[in-house]
């Protein structure tokens, strides 16, 4: 038997094993499809009477190569190699342990049969880089679960779990033990009593055409611009309406327009760009320290948060407080949040009892002292915090990374009060922290490589997204959404409306709009850190003095009838930002969509122009990763800097020009950076 680099062939008698071997995730490149094609015709060839595909290493595959998006299509495609799997005479089984992902489940939605270990997961994820399965996925699915199921898989591109994907039919059986052995016994097994396995073309997708198509109205709703979640209802009701081969040509016309589209485009740079956050200079060869237990300080929703991100990963946590009615407030909330998660079916009773007793709360302070890593997350006040960092200098371990959660005070102030600036950074968490994937890791002046390293891992391990930051105020993304901040106070003064900012932003995609995000905070959060660094912005500083604090209170820029969590507009607000516009002497004006959007976002970029400047962040695409995740910027946007790059610098350039002598906001002037870009043809992605 020819030996293989992609695809190793093992004979069991008349079953054959054709492993994928393209580590760490078994990507299918062209060089692996090529040889298993051949692999395929070498085991028709040998009178195997039936074939098990498996994958080496951590899973089965993980789908596309996506460095071969945009280039000339590769025979043979992945389609091509699916007609081989349909073309060949006997059974052919899927063997899926760690993920089948995309154009992995493709692959095994081409097999007669799918078996799977317990803990394997399925999707197809497509959706989520702007685009839609693209060799047949759309088709073969809802023949095997039926219509309305396959569009809740694919509009979403979640994954499900084995036991689940088994309820759903996609799955067979789940092999406990040996996988590879378990797939061979189940293909003798079937081979012996003579069950004949249908290729998945050929069955029918069920499901009923009128409520097919409610469904897909909803993924067009849920959709908020997006372009692919309709594109991917059009492609399955293909499905439940055409024959298998008509549904193939609207599934590849609909993938073609998809793959070469901005958003999509703009989707791929996002999934590129988290992983171009994770190379950071000055760690090669730098090993993290150990980290098996952790601890917070601080029982408050965010300490709370973090702790429930660590338990998640499986690494016990201690949180500290002051007192124990804070501690027993900060517990039951953290037990309350996992509670909800049961009633939603993601968690079960067995699992919240199994991550509560992972944390252990404390109001002894000296309990931090088996830590690896304690994380320091209480009141946003130098002085306060300088105060537990002096503590924990005195009790932490030697060797223990010690982490501020601060959003944006001086890191190194913070690390100068201790004996060991060199492990001592930032790790900031956004709320809820157990929910938000950004974790901003903040490098102070005297931060060593092994801290960093030892913080970026643990990021990793509690499935969060880590890009390393400089010290400054607000770091990253705090800094430049205080711009984004003050323009929204000016456009307010000078003749906007909260609902109406929040109206053109969400048009642009963004969730929520920046002021429903302010409530939803409380505005005595922005208050605070305005008044510490002496910094007004009148009209928003008013209504924190009125105790409009946003949902919290009932009323913030918008009100909340009955405690209700929409919101409405507020003739009270509206009264008062007219007020106050006259008392500071402005001529309101009407202010166009179009400038709202551009204030809003360019704002952003030039202040990420100042920062990649100096050094703050190491790339442009940083500045995308950490708004994508952590502050509401639409993935298939891209990020504000990619944003700034589809308009072109000269562009950004001359509208920041034009917003600043309208506004007569020299904040608003091109950043020396914009300015040298435009002027050289280059972009913050390729700098001249």
């Amino acid at each position: 038997m020819a030996e293989h680099a992609f695809v190793r062939h093992d004979r069991h008698g008349e079953v054959h094993v054709l492993r994928l071997a393209n580590p760490p995730v078994n990507t299918l490149r062209h060089a692996l499809r090529r040889e298993l094609v051949a692999a395929l015709d070498d085991a028709a060839a040998a009178g195997a009477k039936a074939v098990v595909l498996i994958g080496e290493g951590r899973m089965f595959s993980a789908g596309a190569e996506m460095t071969e998006f945009g280039g000339p299509r590769l025979e043979p495609t992945l389609t091509q190699v699916i007609d081989a799997l349909d073309a060949f005479p006997g059974l052919t089984v899927a063997a899926i342990h760690g993920h089948a992902l995309g154009g992995g489940l493709e692959l095994a939605l081409g097999c007669r049969a799918r078996v799977a270990a317990p803990s394997a997961q399925v999707g197809l994820p497509e959706v989520k880089r702007g685009i839609l399965p693209g060799a047949g996925g759309t088709q073969r699915l809802p023949r095997l679960i039926g219509a309305e199921p396959a569009l809740a898989l694919i509009a979403t591109g979640d994954s499900v779990p084995a036991p689940r994907a088994k309820e759903l039919g996609i799955i067979d059986a789940i092999i406990e033990g040996d996988l590879a052995e378990g797939a061979i016994a189940f293909a003798r097994a079937a081979l012996a009593s003579g069950h004949a396995y249908a290729r998945v073309r050929d069955r029918v997708a069920a499901g009923e055409l009128a409520a097919f198509d409610a469904a897909a109205a909803a993924v067009a709703k849920r959709a908020r611009g997006m372009e692919a979640p309709p594109a991917t209802a059009e492609a399955v009701r293909a499905a439940l309406t055409e024959p298998f081969e008509h549904g193939l040509a609207t599934e590849r016309r609909l993938f073609e327009r998809l793959v070469r589209s901005e958003q999509s485009q703009a989707l791929r740079h996002a999934f590129f760009a988290e992983r171009e956050a994770q190379k950071v200079a000055g760690l090669a060869g730098i090993e993290p320290r150990p980290v098996a237990r952790a601890a917070v300080v601080g029982a408050g929703t965010m300490g709370g948060g973090i702790a429930m991100s660590f338990a998640a990963a499986g690494i016990p946590i201690t949180i500290v407080e002051t007192t124990a009615e804070a501690l027993a407030r900060g517990l039951a909330r953290v037990e309350s949040n996992w509670r909800r998660s049961v009633k939603s079916g993601r968690l079960t009773d067995e699992d919240v009892s199994r991550l509560l007793g992972l944390i252990r709360g404390t109001t002894d302070l000296a309990e931090v002292r088996d830590a690896d890593v304690v994380i320091e997350a209480v009141f946003e006040d130098m002085e306060v915090k300088q105060g537990v960092f002096r503590e924990l200098d005195r009790l932490a371990k030697p060797g223990a990374v010690l982490a501020t959660n601060t959003s944006y005070l001086d890191v190194d102030a913070i690390a100068g009060v201790t004996s060991r600036p060199g492990d001592v950074l930032g790790m900031h968490f956004f709320s809820p922290a157990n929910v938000m994937r950004l974790l901003e890791i903040v490098r102070g002046r005297a931060t060593t490589a092994a801290a960093l390293a030892t913080a970026i891992a643990v990021g990793r391990r509690i499935a969060k997204v880590p890009v390393v930051v400089g010290n400054c105020f607000g770091f990253v993304g705090n800094r430049m959404s205080f711009q984004r901040g003050r323009q929204g106070e000016l456009m307010l003064q000078e003749g906007a409306l909260p609902w109406e900012v929040d109206r053109v932003m969400t048009d642009f995609g963004l969730a929520m709009g920046p002021f429903a995000v302010a409530d939803l905070a409380g505005l005595d959060i922005g208050g605070m850190v305005r008044n510490a660094f002496g910094i007004p912005f009148p009209i928003a500083d008013a209504m924190v003095a009125a105790g409009r604090l946003g949902q919290k209170t009932g009323r913030g820029w918008y009100r909340y009838a009955g405690g209700s969590r929409t919101p409405e507009p507020d003739p009270e607000t509206e009264r008062m930002i007219l007020e106050i516009s006259a008392s500071l002497g402005r001529t309101r004006r009407a202010i166009p969509p179009a400038e709202i959007v551009d204030r809003m976002t360019l704002s952003l970029v030039n202040e990420g122009a100042r920062i990649l400047e100096e050094g703050i962040a190491a790339r442009a695409s940083d500045i995308d990763v950490i708004f994508v995740n952590g502050y509401g910027w639409p993935a298939w946007r891209g990020g504000p800097m990619w944003h700034a790059d589809r308009m072109g610098l000269p562009a950004v350039r001359d509208r920041l020009a034009e917003l600043a002598a309208l506004t007569g906001d020299d904040g608003l002037k091109p950043a020396p950076l914009i300015e040298r870009l435009a002027a050289s043809g280059g972009s913050f992605a390729k700098p001249a």
